[in-house]
């Protein structure tokens, strides 16, 4: 298993926000985390990638502990996280960025080939590759953000709500690349708003309600689940 996390609690300061989650990644696999706003799905992505230290509770990666560990030394172990807020180098080109992003590899023949992979799967930023990246639209501020953590050339690729703010073409162009990454051998851990979307394109996923995980299984099979029609779909 590439990824276990067991009973994990984990929130801000006093305020718990995380209760007792457990869940796994295998190497391969196309993962989703959703549920309503705040039930912690941010909250758990911000935690495995060590942005957040973990009241109690357990994270494997790889069979080894990484719970509390600092966000750049869980990144050195392979994990990318690409948060909602992207946190992009806004006075920078995007190839400056992207840059930034292989900050933890050394040597320069991967980090050519890393950026050509990025490019390959985003030709927008060929294009956009000497501006700056706050003057960029939504979309290629998303495209950029996923490139900066592929360049890291990671074993798990945690990526929260990609579409938020995106129009719906935009929106299908980011699925499109991240299905492209699977289809690659790439492990994808998802949280999205666009639960309907998600749960087609998944495998597997987990809803987390309250802080808790209250369902789990194959993703069809959650898009047939009464109470996720009637929740999250409005069916």
């Amino acid at each position: 298993m590439l990824l276990e996390v067991k009973h994990l609690n984990a929130g801000y300061g006093f305020l718990q926000i995380l209760r007792d989650v457990s869940l796994t990644v295998d190497t391969g696999e196309y993962v989703c985390l959703v549920g309503p706003n705040g039930a912690g799905k941010s909250t758990t992505l911000r935690t495995i990638a060590g942005m957040l230290s973990p009241m109690s509770g357990e994270i494997l990666f790889n069979g080894e502990s990484i719970g509390g560990l600092a966000g750049n030394k869980v990144a050195r172990k392979g994990i990318a996280f690409v948060s909602e807020e992207m946190n992009l180098f806004v006075n920078m080109t995007v190839k400056e960025n992207l840059a930034m992003g292989a900050y933890t590899i050394k040597d320069k023949n991967i980090q050519r080939d890393r950026l050509d992979f990025v490019f390959e799967l985003f030709p927008r930023l060929v294009e956009r590759r000497n501006q700056l990246a706050g003057t960029m639209s939504g979309g290629e501020r998303k495209m950029l953000a996923i490139g900066r953590g592929l360049m890291s050339n990671p074993t798990l690729l945690l990526v929260d709500e990609p579409s938020f703010g995106l129009a719906p073409q935009l929106t299908e162009n980011v699925f499109q690349s991240l299905d492209t990454l699977v289809k690659q051998g790439m492990t994808i851990m998802l949280v999205e708003q666009n639960v309907t979307k998600t749960l087609a394109v998944t495998d597997r996923g987990y809803v987390l309600e309250n802080g808790r995980i209250g369902l789990s299984g194959k993703s069809s099979d959650l898009a047939c689940d009464a109470h996720v029609r009637k929740v999250f779909l409005g069916v």
